[in-house]
C-alpha cells in the first residue's frame, strides 16, 4: 500500500490543518491537502493525506474510513496515481497549432459539386 491516501466526502468547512489533525491519530502525517474550488474558494469535498509509512497509511484506512467528520462519513482509501490531463484544455505542446496543421482555404483545390456537373452538361447539349 502506498502512503498517499484519498479522503472523500469531506465537509466544506474542512481545512488542510483540520484534516491533518484528524489523521494524526493514525500516525505521522507528512502532508494534508484539501482540494479547493478556484472560483468559490471553498472545499470541493475531497483531499489527500500523505502518511510517513505504509503501516500508518493502512492503519488510517482501517480506523478512519467511514468515521464522522462534522456530520459526514469520511471515505478513506489508497490514492490512485494521477492521470495526465494536459494543461487545462489547450492543445499539448507537442501538437502543431491549428493554423499550421490545416491548409488555408485558398490552398484547398476547388471541386465541383454534382449539381454543378449536371448544369454544365445541360448547357453543353
Amino acid at each position: 500500500m502506498a502512503t498517499r491516501l484519498f479522503v472523500g466526502n469531506l465537509p466544506y468547512s474542512a481545512t488542510d490543518q483540520s484534516l491533518g489533525e484528524k489523521f494524526s491519530s493514525a500516525g505521522s502525517v507528512i502532508s494534508a491537502n484539501v482540494i479547493m474550488d478556484r472560483m468559490s474558494g471553498r472545499s470541493k469535498g475531497f483531499g489527500f493525506v500523505e502518511m510517513s509509512s505504509e503501516d500508518e497509511a493502512k492503519k488510517a484506512v482501517e480506523t478512519l474510513n467511514g468515521t464522522d467528520y462534522d456530520g459526514r462519513p469520511m471515505v478513506v482509501n489508497e490514492a490512485r496515481p494521477r492521470e495526465d490531463r494536459g494543461d487545462g484544455g489547450s492543445a499539448p505542446a507537442s501538437a502543431p497549432a491549428a493554423e499550421e496543421s490545416a491548409p488555408a482555404a485558398e490552398e484547398a483545390p476547388a471541386t465541383e459539386t454534382p449539381a454543378e456537373d449536371a448544369g454544365s452538361e445541360e448547357a453543353a447539349a
